[in-house]
């Protein structure tokens, strides 16, 4: 197994995006500890919904993605940064994007699929140097992955190992087309403005299915880019936790502020991080409240984290990945008095 199949399992075996089914006391502890102390997620390569446990948010605020609200139309037309023309999305001329989004959009590859019926379904990383956007279209997906672009030559010869590239276009440029013993394909971009980008797909595809999606593939300008995103993606982050949180208490003093440090997201990666700042609010209460002898304050601390199973956000996320074990092997841990030496990693607090 080469070093890149074998993150790329660890990953897999660790990924809260992934359904998994029910996780028992033991692989909750064993999620707590891979997130926390895999040198793997701590530097770049993590793409899908592994990013959450990081601490999803960048430095783009939702709160201040939109001076106006934003209206997505998934039709028509919108501009490629060549000249050409997506019938994917329209670019609202209306719509007046903050500086900080401008800003986090210039920093990301902006790559879509060209072709009618590929949608947005999952978004990390926005503004950050890693991160990853997934279109899908019907049973088919391809998840395309940014990462710094020394990230390149250390992956390549691992990729070489799968077997022979060959050579494509994407968006002008070259690119290397790989087929793992599962029959998934990967495309490797060179490096461009200081990023890579690799693309893989999921469900059933022919070489051919894979070519034409490449030729489709292209690099549009920022306002075209926030307009293909779902409009929930963008909603102000104040807006969309009020609605996340209902029924989850919070730490004394917590300020609702730091939600508008929660990046462009979807509703899972979203979810991961406001839970994430709640979460460590309530185990920094604990701690402190155990260190200065505030027997109250520590009650209330472990009463919130123990009620965390029957948080709604939780339990609805429990069903598409496995961020809600993780926390919950935090929470559990503390409400019995034992705070995990990886709670910050596991938990992304700050």
């Amino acid at each position: 197994m080469t070093a890149v199949e074998r993150v790329d399992e660890l990953v897999r075996d660790a990924d809260p995006g992934r359904v998994l089914g029910d996780v028992g006391e033991v692989k909750r502890a064993l999620l707590v500890e891979i997130m926390a102390e895999s040198s793997f997620g701590r530097r770049a390569g993590v793409s899908r919904r592994w990013s959450g446990v990081r601490g999803v948010a960048g430095v783009v605020t939702a709160a201040a993605v939109l001076v106006s609200v934003l209206s997505v139309s998934m039709v028509v037309r919108g501009r490629s940064e060549g000249g050409g023309v997506s019938p994917i999305v329209t670019a609202d001329a209306g719509v007046v994007y903050s500086p900080a989004v401008v800003a986090g959009a210039e920093r990301n590859p902006r790559l879509l699929i060209d072709r009618a019926g590929w949608r947005v379904t999952n978004l990390s990383g926005f503004a950050e140097e890693q991160g990853g956007v997934t279109f899908r279209r019907g049973g088919q997906e391809v998840e395309m992955t940014w990462y710094p672009a020394d990230a390149y030559a250390l992956r390549y010869p691992d990729r070489r190992g799968e077997g022979p590239a060959r050579s494509v276009r994407v968006d002008g440029g070259p690119a290397e087309l790989f087929q793992g013993l599962n029959g998934d394909f990967t495309v490797m971009v060179r490096p461009r403005d200081g990023v890579y980008v690799e693309m893989r797909t999921s469900g059933v595809w022919s070489r051919k299915e894979v070519e034409r999606v490449l030729a489709a593939v292209v690099r549009v300008d920022v306002r075209t880019w926030l307009a293909m995103l779902p409009a929930e993606m963008v909603r102000p982050a104040r807006e969309r936790a009020a609605e996340v949180l209902v029924g989850v208490p919070l730490p004394p003093g917590f300020d609702v502020a730091v939600f508008d440090t929660v990046g462009v997201s979807d509703s899972y990666q979203f979810g991961v991080a406001v839970t994430s700042r709640v979460g460590c609010g309530w185990v920094e209460q604990w701690r402190r409240a155990r260190a200065g002898g505030d027997q109250d304050a520590v009650r209330r601390a472990v009463e919130a984290l123990a009620g965390s199973h029957g948080w709604r956000v939780l339990r609805d996320m429990d069903g598409a990945g496995d961020w809600p074990e993780v926390f919950w092997g935090v929470a559990d841990a503390v409400a019995s008095g034992t705070l995990p030496a990886g709670y910050v990693a596991a938990l992304g607090c700050r």
